[in-house]
């Protein structure tokens, strides 16, 4: 899933990974506050809460971009994944923000109106992280390479200082 993320970056360690987290999230818009509790406590938990404001501005604006523009609007019942799931990923050096949704389309910056109420999160995730993206997500378990893509992952990575010794 990850692949496309290391592009252009260093390499990462694999000894370096400090730690990764999910949740699946309900296709409700009170779902991006779950998303906000979620981020906060696992900040504090890999001790980088005073990253909590940044990190949960882009948490909160991919998670309502998947739910407002990637979920369909008769959702089928054969989803058997849920289907936006946010991940956070931790390297001694950056870390991530990645939200999986079940659409195709790809993730568009838009020139909002300064009246307008809506249409600057993308432009937001950009000015906050230290880069952004999104790749198509790979196919659901179980099922053969050669079918469709499930979805897309929309990421943001932060760089996170050297600590002193």
């Amino acid at each position: 899933m990850l692949e496309p993320l290391r592009q252009g970056l260093p390499p990462t360690d694999p000894s370096g990974v400090a730690g990764s987290a999910s949740c699946a999230l309900p296709a409700r818009y009170e779902a991006v506050g779950g998303a906000r509790k979620f981020t906060r406590t696992t900040l504090e938990r890999w001790e980088l809460g005073d990253r909590f404001d940044d990190v949960a501005l882009v948490v909160s604006e991919l998670v309502t971009n998947a739910l407002r523009h990637a979920l369909p609007a008769d959702p089928p019942r054969e989803f058997q994944d849920p289907p936006v799931r946010l991940h956070l990923m931790r390297w001694t050096s950056r870390l991530v923000c990645a939200v999986r949704d079940p659409s195709r389309e790809s993730p568009v910056a838009g020139e909002a109106a300064d009246s307008a109420e809506s249409g600057r999160g993308l432009f937001l995730v950009e000015c906050v992280s230290d880069s952004w993206g999104w790749h198509p997500s790979p196919v659901p378990l179980g099922e053969l390479p050669s079918g469709p893509l499930y979805g897309k992952v929309v990421w943001a990575l932060f760089r996170l200082p050297e600590k002193a010794e």
